[in-house]
């Protein structure tokens, strides 16, 4: 279920004593970043505020995760699963997430290969004003789009002349040439990946 403050009550509070565990999720890598607990209080500002809120059982209070720090996590959105006793709340994290300065409270979790996939878009992303000189990346970008667009052309060419007269290993590293420049392109033009995979998503779907 979407949650919203208007269906919030829908959720089985007198599981936990009214306490229900919230687990945060990078909205873009999926990785998780930390678990907390929620009341109805701290879940309707959170809704409100599209911050994460949490209430903290030893000091019984309300919290908003980033007041302190400034590491705030700005809340996309919230799933209840099929119980309604627990949330999975999407978060856009600013900073790290965990008190020990790390990204996630489970710094030991492996990102799968797609999730890779979109942490590599925000390295690309924090790469556009490095200096050119010291950055493919950034190179990549003060040269312009239609630059970056003709490199994802050539290494198009060459995905597909690898596929035809090359190895496995020639295929592989011009594949993941071609993602990585196309990654490029699409934060030149202020696209993010997850629009890419929404418009596959509605075709699979047709």
């Amino acid at each position: 279920m979407l949650v919203t403050n208007e269906n919030s009550h829908e959720l089985a509070w007198e599981k936990m004593d009214n306490l229900i565990p919230a687990i945060i999720q990078h909205h873009k890598t999926g990785a998780v970043l930390m678990q907390g607990y929620m009341n109805q209080a701290s879940l309707a500002q959170t809704i409100s505020s599209e911050k994460a809120t949490f209430f903290s059982r030893s000091k019984q209070d309300i919290w908003v995760k980033g007041e302190t720090s400034g590491n705030f996590l700005n809340v996309k959105q919230i799933l209840s699963d099929c119980d309604k006793d627990s949330l999975l709340i999407a978060c856009e994290p600013i900073g790290p997430s965990c008190h020990l300065g790390t990204e996630s409270c489970f710094p030991e979790q492996k990102l799968t290969q797609q999730n890779f996939l979109s942490q590599l878009e925000q390295v690309i992303e924090s790469r556009k004003n490095d200096a050119p000189e010291d950055s493919y990346t950034a190179h990549l970008f003060s040269r312009g789009t239609t630059k970056i667009a003709q490199k994802v052309g050539e290494e198009g060419v060459e995905v597909a002349l690898a596929a035809v007269a090359e190895t496995k290993d020639d295929l592989l590293g011009e594949c993941a040439d071609l993602f990585y420049h196309t990654l490029v392109l699409l934060q030149d033009q202020k696209i993010d990946l997850a629009e890419v995979m929404s418009v596959l998503q509605k075709r699979h779907n047709k």
